[in-house]
């Protein structure tokens, strides 16, 4: 097996694993492992705690309240929160943005829950198999920081979310279109400067003294 094909087959184990199939809240938490170029995560240690209370917390809320008439994912990256999934009705869907809405440290929340019957779990396995691709190509890619994205796929919608640069949101928009299995692109990112990047970068060791 190539290294290409190792990266392939961690990153969709990894995210395999996170998708709950045999659960009705499945709590899809992204990010990549690996890779050559990785950099420390870009949100602060506060807010990445923050974003892991989140999903747990509107998860639990979720369930508490609307019980397993729904398949709903919840990803949270720097204190905003996508909701992607499957509801019966129009009023089931404003109900859990309401519910999540009311979770602490929540700033802002992009819903992209879709009014019809649950997917199944081949759907939810491939939409996994999807995010491993992506995931993977994200690795490879030896110009993007692999980790600074977080990729979620419902129903062969892909979203990423992250802070990234302009040039890195183009970049990966191009690299994520030409995954197979992608049928759509929606970025949910916050862009930041060049130089804001730059300051994020670690700082090479010295070079030692001869």
């Amino acid at each position: 097996m190539n290294l290409t094909l190792k990266r392939l087959s961690l990153a969709a184990a990894l995210a395999g694993s996170l998708v709950g199939l045999t659960a009705c809240f499945p709590l899809v938490v992204g990010g990549v492992v690996g890779g050559a170029l990785v950099a420390t995560d870009r949100r602060t240690s506060g807010a990445v705690l923050e974003d892991t209370g989140i999903e747990q917390r509107s998860a639990s809320r979720i369930r508490e309240n609307v019980g397993e008439r729904v398949h709903i994912n919840v990803t949270s990256y720097n204190r905003q929160v996508l909701l992607t999934g499957e509801v019966p009705t129009a009023q089931d869907k404003q109900l859990v943005e309401q519910i999540v809405s009311r979770v602490d440290n929540v700033r802002n929340i992009v819903n992209e829950i879709a009014v019809m019957g649950n997917s199944t779990l081949t759907q939810r396995s491939s939409d996994a198999l999807v995010s491993g691709r992506v995931k993977a190509a994200l690795i490879d890619s030896k110009d993007l920081f692999a980790n600074a994205f977080k990729i979620v796929t419902e129903r062969g919608t892909t979203y990423v979310m992250g802070r990234v640069t302009e040039r890195e949101a183009k970049r990966a928009t191009a690299v994520i279109s030409s995954t197979s299995g992608v049928q759509r692109v929606v970025r949910i990112l916050e862009i930041i400067s060049e130089e804001e990047l730059t300051r994020m970068l670690p700082t090479p060791p010295a070079e030692p003294k001869k």
